[in-house]
């Protein structure tokens, strides 16, 4: 049986961060602080970031793959649309991915801010359509989870 044209998956990592809602909203809509924890690093060499953090507005990060990588220098484009913005509560983002000037990937990720005693809980939800050539559902929930490491170390640092 041939490889699918298109993979489709859903998944879902919750995480609890120590800090009020405002302050892990913060670091999603400020710049500055979304840079420090999404705009590369890792196995990405960090590039160009831009935002427009208001419904309608985008968000580019353009890197080049680290020589650690299966593609070592090559650039990965991550863009996307902010769909729904609840300050505090709620931001849901459509994005596509490109590898090399190939897309391999479109994606809606919501994240949901729901306040505790001991802080805030992030629920995301990331739904995707995997292409040919893509790193497939399990390498990005890999990658989601790295990143929302990256936020905590962030908040951390607040």
């Amino acid at each position: 049986m041939e490889e699918p044209m298109v993979v489709h998956s859903t998944f879902v990592i919750e995480r609890s961060y120590p800090k009020p809602r405002e302050a892990v909203f913060a670091a999603f809509a400020d710049g500055t602080k979304k840079r420090r924890w999404f705009g590369g690093g890792g196995t990405h060499d960090a590039g160009d970031f831009s935002m427009d953090f208001r419904e309608g507005g985008g968000e580019r990060v353009v890197s080049r793959l680290g020589n650690d990588t299966p593609f070592p220098g090559t650039e990965l484009v991550a863009e996307g649309r902010y769909l729904d913005i609840v300050p505090n509560d709620r931001i849901v983002t459509a994005s596509t991915m490109t590898l090399g000037g190939k897309r391999i990937s479109a994606a809606l990720a919501t994240f949901e801010l729901l306040p505790t005693e001991a802080g805030t809980d992030l629920v995301f939800t990331y739904q995707a359509a995997f292409f040919e050539g893509s790193d497939g559902p399990e390498r990005r929930e890999a990658g989601w989870q790295t990143l929302l490491d990256r936020l905590d170390t962030e908040l951390a640092s607040q």
